[in-house]
């Protein structure tokens, strides 16, 4: 256990600490099994204890457990493998590499789009490398790869940070590399853009040219400043009728927020939600797995994702396999939908700029600001932790303190 708890600091994963409660977790795990360490393990073994500590323990301490015990797993095999070490297949070895990147990250409840964006460069990094093992690179290539980015595919510098960030965890958590100062590189120049915004006409025009529930999720962002995800993942229970709140829980940052809740969608939400309670309903009589819960509450609560309160106000129309437990049952609605629907909306409205489900969260600061709202509360609404993030309104919100005149209109 010297050597896990010695991986546990090395990796910055807890400190000294924290780092001797993962060791006595996972104690306490095989001890519970009357196995060795050494010994395998199933998973119904690792849920039956979890299952013991849920009786007993916080939520917090279950899934500290579960990380631990996991974690411990993970470090087993990782001492076991070989593909650092010595020459082989070098296709095998990055597949290798690639799992045991997708296990790093879900051991850090990274969320399914950092996962799906880092293992996209982890593939974009092994092409660039054109058949280099594991076990040969170092920070040399990450140096020619961030210039390559930069100076050949000309990526934006938020690109190239993500590129940089996703390679960074690669080196630390999976290959066990030192990863060397880069700051030679090339980097991508950062441009000034300004955020699209639509007028209150405009918005009004969007509308129009929608219809359905992507109309009703489009009036939700417009009306509250929900990001998409933030709309998809919204539950009965977020959706509070009676203190005139839309709350956001685990938002970006997995911080939660409450922003404000339009008189004008509380009947229609109110209709709305009568038709998805049906599909509940229907879902509970094919007697399907409930929807996905956050954290450990499905295993303390196994019962509770088939509750009403957790279930999806946007459900998606068909059930599908749950990326990352491989669980059929009913998700919420898929992005791409709605994406489509604002370019079709966009095209009919003829409105002359790029508009996407963001747009509107543009468009609810951009207004509120306009209506003479100040910039704190603002910030708060939008979930914002820096406050000069939420300053970038200030320069397209359509007031002119000044009351400057253009020398055209006064010649």
């Amino acid at each position: 256990m010297d050597d896990y708890k010695a991986y546990i600091l090395s990796s910055r994963i807890a400190n000294e600490r924290n780092a001797d409660f993962y060791v006595r977790w996972v104690t306490g795990f095989y001890g519970y099994c009357s196995k060795d360490p050494n010994d395998p393990v199933t998973q119904e073994e690792i849920e039956k204890y979890l299952a013991y500590l849920a009786k007993r323990k916080e939520d917090w301490q279950v899934r500290q457990a579960s990380d631990a015990i996991q974690l411990f797993l993970f470090f087993k095999k990782r001492n076991n493998r070989e593909f650092c070490r010595e020459k082989g297949d070098g296709k095998a070895q990055w597949k290798t590499v690639a799992e045991e990147m997708r296990q790093a990250l879900r051991l850090r409840h990274r969320a399914v789009r950092t996962e799906e964006a880092y293992l996209s460069w982890l593939r974009k990094y092994y092409l660039f490398l054109n058949g280099k093992a594991p076990y040969s690179i170092d920070s040399g290539h990450v140096k020619d790869f961030m210039t390559y980015l930069a100076v050949e595919k000309n990526v934006a510098e938020s690109t190239q940070n993500q590129a940089f960030n996703a390679l960074l965890f690669l080196y630390r958590y999976v290959l066990d590399k030192p990863l060397d100062d880069i700051s030679s590189a090339i980097r991508a120049d950062r441009p000034k853009r300004l955020p699209v915004v639509l007028t209150k006409e405009e918005v009004k025009q969007l509308f129009e040219c929608m219809s359905g529930t992507e109309l009703l999720m489009a009036k939700v962002m417009y009306g509250t400043g929900l990001r998409l995800g933030e709309c998809l993942q919204l539950r009965v229970q977020d959706l509070d009728f009676g203190r005139g709140v839309v709350i956001v829980r685990m938002g970006k940052g997995k911080k939660d927020r409450e922003t404000v809740f339009p008189e004008r969608l509380k009947p229609v939400l109110l209709e709305h939600l009568k038709k998805v309670r049906v599909i509940h309903e229907k879902d509970r009589k094919n007697e399907l797995p409930g929807v996905q819960l956050p954290h450990a509450l499905e295993r303390k609560h196994p019962n509770a994702g088939k509750e009403w309160i957790w279930f999806w106000v946007f459900p998606a129309d068909q059930i599908s396999m749950d990326p990352m437990t491989h669980v059929v049952r009913r998700h919420h609605c898929y992005k791409g939908a709605l994406n489509k629907s604002f370019r079709q909306a966009r095209e009919r409205a003829k409105i002359p700029k790029r508009v996407t489900a963001h747009t509107l969260r543009h468009s609810f600061a951009t207004h509120l600001l306009e209506n003479g709202y100040d910039i704190r509360t603002i910030q708060d609404l939008l979930g914002h932790s820096d406050i000069r993030t939420t300053m970038i309104y200030t320069h397209v919100a359509n007031m002119n303190k000044l009351g400057v005149k253009s020398p055209l209109d006064s010649s």
